[in-house]
């Protein structure tokens, strides 16, 4: 299998091909600011690496790729407007660099971008490709009303909370691998497998980032950190922690300030003490326990695969190389 260096070059040389139109500059100038913020292009990679461990070239997966990329950065364009968000991967957000309008403008012209992108393949493919990409889209969006859903809610459950991620996040990256297998042509069951792997990865990928939104290093997190706990977001770090009483009725009144009526100093403090609760609680404990399970079951997952021992092993460093942000 080709390197992951040298997927992740020939991906990012096609997608600047991909994505060259520059008028109205108004409109393409945010779209080229986002997808060259960088990131480490995980769903466009899985694409490939799926592709290429079930026989297929990279080549033939790139346009499905620069569709999983596109539309995943155009989900970040408008999360961002929603979360009124000030940094993305350590750069101003498109709406904070040029305004709302054009970030909706801009964002809605890359979900058609990333549609237009499965025109390149055969009938067959094409139609199994976009009713995967559609159903995982609508899913997002249902996953980010949740999210939206949660803030206001005090009586969110865990298992709400899992629910929502799935939908926001794993589901996403199980299409990219799901993606790269229709693309080589296996059979329902297998790529039923490889989603199954994807979404517990992305559990696990999503669970280390609502942990590294209050725990990660501001300058390699390339977010604000602290951004959920300003927003009220009910993580699963947070309903961990308020299962533990003596902690449990401040950190609810915590999650009850708006950030909009709070001055620079006092959205400080109260990062700072639900930080400290969180460990007090045993939550951040209890989330990086979540993080480990999930990441086991994707590793086990990977032995199920109908791929050569070489590219499990792969596969796996992959995996644990991607969930070792923590350390």
């Amino acid at each position: 299998m080709t390197s992951l260096e040298n997927l992740r070059t020939q991906f990012l040389d096609y997608l600047q091909q991909s994505v060259a139109k520059t008028e109205p500059s108004g409109l393409y100038d945010p779209i080229h600011y986002i997808l060259e913020l960088g990131g480490k292009r995980l769903r466009p990679l899985l694409t490939l690496m799926s592709a290429e461990m079930y026989g297929a070239t990279a080549n033939k997966a790139m346009d499905a790729a620069v569709a999983i990329e596109v539309f995943h950065n155009f989900t970040l364009l408008h999360d961002d407007i929603m979360d009124a968000a000030d940094l993305r991967r350590g750069k101003a957000t498109v709406h904070k660099k040029w305004d709302v309008n054009t970030g909706i403008l801009s964002g809605d012209a890359m979900m058609i971008m990333a549609y237009q992108r499965f025109l390149s393949y055969d009938k067959e493919a094409f139609y199994d490709l976009n009713q995967l990409f559609s159903k995982t889209a609508l899913e997002v969006c249902e996953g980010q009303q949740y999210d939206v859903d949660f803030e206001t809610r005090n009586d969110v459950t865990v298992e709400e909370y899992l629910l929502m991620i799935k939908l926001k996040t794993s589901v996403l990256v199980g299409c990219a691998l799901q993606m790269g297998a229709i693309i080589a042509g296996k059979d329902k069951t297998e790529q039923e497998k490889i989603y199954k792997y994807g979404i517990e990865l992305g559990m696990a990928f999503q669970l280390m980032d609502d942990y590294l939104d209050a725990f990660g290093d501001p300058e390699t997190f390339g977010k604000e950190v602290g951004g959920d706990i300003r927003e009220n977001k009910k993580t699963y770090l947070f309903l961990k922690s308020i299962e533990d009483e003596d902690v449990s009725r401040e950190l609810k009144v915590l999650f009850t300030l708006d950030y909009n009526r709070l001055t620079s100093d006092q959205i400080a403090d109260k990062k700072d003490r639900a930080k400290e609760l969180f460990v007090n609680s045993g939550g951040a404990n209890r989330t990086l326990e979540a993080i480990k399970d999930y990441t086991d079951k994707a590793l086990a997952t990977i032995q199920s695969l109908d791929i050569s021992d070489e590219n499990k092993s792969i596969l796996k460093k992959f995996s644990e190389d991607l969930m070792s942000r923590i350390s």
